[in-house]
C-alpha cells in the first residue's frame, strides 16, 4: 500500500514530465498505428480525395483529442477561466501559459502522423492523382478526357487490370510521391527551425513574467489536487461517523452477536479536528459553494 502511496505522490508530483510521457507515448502509437493500418486507395474520382485526406487529418483530430483528455491541466485551465472572480483575481498570463503547454504537448502526435503520412506518400498519392496534368505523361496521350480521369484515379491501384501495362503509373505515382516527400521535409524542417528559435530566443524576453506564470500553474495545479485529496478525507471520515451514529441505535443487538463498538470518545478526538466541526450535510455544502465562489485569496 505504501508503494502504491509513493507511486501515486510521485505522479502527482512530477505531472509536467509525466504528461511529457504520455505525448511521447501517443507519438510513438500515431507511427505504430500508421504502419499497421492496411491503406486501400478506393480509386474511384470521386472518393480518392476524401478517402486519402481523411485518413491524413481525421486520425490526428483524434489523437489531439486524446491528448486533451489525458490531460489534467486541460480541465485546470478550464475551471481557472471559468471561474467566479470572487475573492482571488484571475491572472490571465497563467491561463495563456496552461493553454500554450497544453496545445503543444497535444500537437506531438497529431504532427508526428501527418508527417509520416507524407513521407509515406500513400495518402497524397490517393487523393491527388486525378488532379495532376495528364499532358505531362505519355501514357495518357491517346485517351479520351473521361478515360484519363478513370486511368489517373487508378493510379493508387497497381494490380489494377487497366493500370498493369500502363507505362505512366510509376510516372505520376512517383512524381506525387516526391511532392509529399518534399512537403513532409519542408514541415519538419520548420518545426525544427521553430523549436530552435523558441529555445534559443526565450532568454531575450522577460524572464520573471515566465516564472512567475509557470510558478503559479502549478500552484493552480496542486492546490486542486490537495483541495480533492482533502475532501475525499473528509468524506470518510464524515461517512465514518454517520455509521458509527447509525449503529449506535443498535448496540444491544451488535452485542448479541459479539461484535464491538467503539467506545464512545475512543478516535473522535483525531476525527474532530480532521472534520473541523463540519458535520452537517449543509455545512458541507456552503463550504464547496463558498470554495468555488469565494476561493480565498493568495
Amino acid at each position: 500500500m505504501d508503494r502504491f502511496r509513493m507511486i501515486f505522490q510521485y505522479f502527482q508530483s512530477n505531472s509536467e514530465s509525466v504528461m511529457n510521457g504520455i505525448c511521447g507515448l501517443l507519438a510513438l502509437a500515431s507511427v505504430k498505428i500508421y504502419t499497421c493500418f492496411d491503406f486501400s486507395c478506393p480509386c474511384l474520382p470521386r472518393y480518392n480525395m476524401a478517402y486519402g485526406l481523411g485518413i491524413m487529418f481525421v486520425p490526428p483530430v483524434a489523437l489531439f483529442l486524446c491528448s486533451l483528455i489525458l490531460n489534467r491541466q486541460s480541465l485546470v485551465m478550464l475551471e481557472e477561466w471559468r471561474r467566479p472572480q470572487g475573492r482571488r483575481k484571475k491572472d490571465l498570463a497563467v491561463i495563456r501559459y496552461l493553454c500554450s503547454s497544453i496545445m503543444q504537448r497535444a500537437m506531438v502526435a497529431p504532427v508526428v502522423w501527418i508527417i509520416v503520412s507524407l513521407l509515406d506518400g500513400k495518402c497524397l498519392i490517393c487523393a491527388f492523382s486525378g488532379s495532376v496534368d495528364p499532358e505531362n505523361f505519355v501514357g495518357f496521350a491517346n485517351a479520351s478526357p473521361v478515360q484519363v480521369q478513370q486511368l489517373l484515379a487508378k493510379v493508387p491501384c497497381k494490380d489494377d487490370e487497366l493500370m498493369r501495362n500502363n507505362t505512366s503509373r510509376k510516372a505520376v505515382s512517383r512524381y506525387l510521391r516526391c511532392w509529399s516527400q518534399a512537403l513532409g521535409w519542408s514541415i519538419l524542417l520548420i518545426l525544427i527551425v521553430a523549436a530552435f528559435l523558441a529555445r534559443w530566443l526565450r532568454p531575450c524576453f522577460n524572464q520573471a513574467t515566465l516564472l512567475q506564470a509557470r510558478h503559479w500553474s502549478n500552484y493552480i495545479d496542486i492546490e486542486q489536487k490537495i483541495f480533492e485529496e482533502t475532501c475525499c478525507e473528509h468524506s470518510r471520515l464524515f461517512a465514518h461517523k454517520c455509521i458509527l451514529h447509525f449503529f449506535e441505535s443498535m448496540r444491544q443487538e451488535i452485542k448479541l452477536h459479539s461484535f464491538s463498538l467503539p467506545r464512545e470518545g475512543e478516535g473522535a478526538e483525531g476525527e474532530d479536528d480532521l472534520l473541523q466541526g463540519i458535520t452537517g450535510q449543509d455545512q458541507v455544502n456552503k463550504l464547496l459553494k463558498m470554495w468555488y465562489y469565494e476561493k480565498p485569496p493568495l
